[in-house]
């Protein structure tokens, strides 16, 4: 992002901004005080409108620079002039495509977290510029996009060619520049009915109880601890990998999810604002956090750290000690993600209330855990009618010993007139009446 920086040497500000792709460094002889530094702003903020519109003039706003001239004058394209479209209607100039997404990453980078930011840079540099780069933005039609895309499918992908999952997140990216000099230059939006290629959907495949303790009796002790909390809280790789003693409240009973640990380095936060949440410690997590705690090390702040004494490798444990220990079992080969979905499904099949788990998980709200797991939990909701067809006895027969008992078949010959009539008395009854079928059933 470009910013006023001061040269602690000099004391004197600077302006650091990136312009086709190359950061910047301009140097002013203002010393660093509140004054000089809003006119230094004002000169970036100025850089930065030119940079959009097209019309920067790198060696007329700084003449005196060794870049002045690497770049010279607005090249082909970026000047506000007026081209003729093959319709023969006026269409005014835009910059670059390397200069707006250039300063499309700056904009929105404060937004992102560091790895995003990482795969947004990737993706510009090796796919995006080298193919759009030298054109004005404003260029770009559907059919090269189409074309873009078709090329991208044939790149080598980990089976083969790129798969529909990372050909959509490219596109994604360069569908949110495009959509944005669309807005910015009023020009027609080249995405427009380019619709995501579909992606096949991702299956979990959670551990049965059995599998999970064969899984905590077998694995090295000095991962028994890690696994048993991952089994049993469902936390994300990066959120258990990045737990550190100071969130771990005893007192309270909780685990504090506030950082996470993303290619080795810590992230001072969690993946989104539900996943910063405190998550209840069951017996047997606490038994293994105090196991930790018992031969933690007072130097070390990871409640589960390595070896060497950093955080828990993700690449390192998953090919070191997770995929031999499934072999070893004789399991199915499964991510060591599938812990958090083993937690869910656990969670849900003990009757636990699904707010709680969505909570527990950092989900948004319950809609993640019907969808993607109810198939493997038989006892979460009835399927035979038994309940309903319970309810509706109990809340209509005007005189109970003079109504025939109503059976899960008799639903399918009600109407729907009697079906709504018979929801409406129901949701009036509230919940009180769920218990009382409970109860009688049980």
């Amino acid at each position: 992002m470009a910013k006023v920086r001061v040269r602690p040497e000099t004391g004197t500000l600077y302006l650091d901004f990136f312009y086709r792709g190359v950061r910047c460094r301009e140097q002013t002889a203002l010393p660093d005080t509140s004054e000089n530094r809003k006119k230094v702003q004002s000169l970036l903020n100025r850089v930065q409108k030119d940079m959009a519109q097209g019309a920067f003039d790198y060696a007329a706003v700084f003449p005196g620079s060794p870049r002045a001239a690497q770049f010279g004058a607005p090249a082909v394209g970026l000047r506000p002039t007026v081209q003729m479209a093959d319709s023969g209607a006026a269409k005014a100039a835009t910059p670059l495509f390397t200069d707006f997404a250039e300063l499309w990453f700056l904009e929105m980078s404060p937004q992102w977290r560091r790895l995003h930011r990482s795969c947004v840079r990737e993706v510009l540099n090796k796919n995006l510029l080298p193919t759009f780069g030298s054109r004005p933005v404003g260029e770009v039609t559907k059919a090269d996009v189409l074309a873009f895309r078709a090329q991208i499918a044939q790149l080598p992908g980990r089976k083969g060619t790129l798969g529909n999952a990372r050909i959509n997140k490219i596109m994604c990216f360069l569908r949110q520049i495009l959509n944005e000099a669309a807005d910015r230059f009023e020009v027609t939006p080249a995405f427009r009915g380019v619709k995501p290629l579909k992606q096949k959907k991702t299956d979990v495949q959670p551990f049965s109880l059995d599998e999970v303790n064969r899984i905590l009796d077998a694995v090295r002790p000095d991962y028994r601890n890690y696994l048993a909390t991952r089994f049993f809280t469902g936390m994300r790789t990066g959120e258990i990998n990045g737990l550190q003693w100071k969130y771990v409240d005893l007192e309270r009973n909780l685990i504090l999810v506030r950082e996470t640990v993303v290619a080795g380095e810590v992230e001072e936060d969690a993946k989104n604002q539900s996943s910063v949440r405190d998550i209840p410690m069951q017996p047997m997590v606490r038994e293994a956090i105090l196991a930790q705690q018992r031969a933690r090390d007072p130097a070390v702040p990871w409640v589960f750290p390595s070896r060497e004494g950093g955080p828990i490798d993700a690449h390192n444990f998953t090919n070191r000690v997770w995929y031999p220990l499934l072999r070893y079992l004789e399991l199915e080969k499964r991510r060591p993600y599938q812990t958090r979905h083993t937690a869910a499904t656990l969670m849900l099949a003990s009757g636990e209330n699904p707010e709680w788990i969505a909570r527990t998980l950092g989900h948004t709200n319950t809609d993640m855990l019907f969808r993607v797991y109810s198939r493997y939990v038989p006892n979460l909701t009835r399927q035979d009618g038994r309940a309903f067809a319970g309810l509706i006895n109990s809340r209509l027969a005007d005189k109970e010993e003079e109504a025939a008992p109503m059976t899960p078949a008799d639903l399918d010959t009600m109407s729907p007139e009697q079906l709504k009539a018979a929801l409406a008395q129901l949701l009036k009854a509230g919940p009180s009446a769920g218990k009382e079928v409970r109860d009688r059933d049980s």
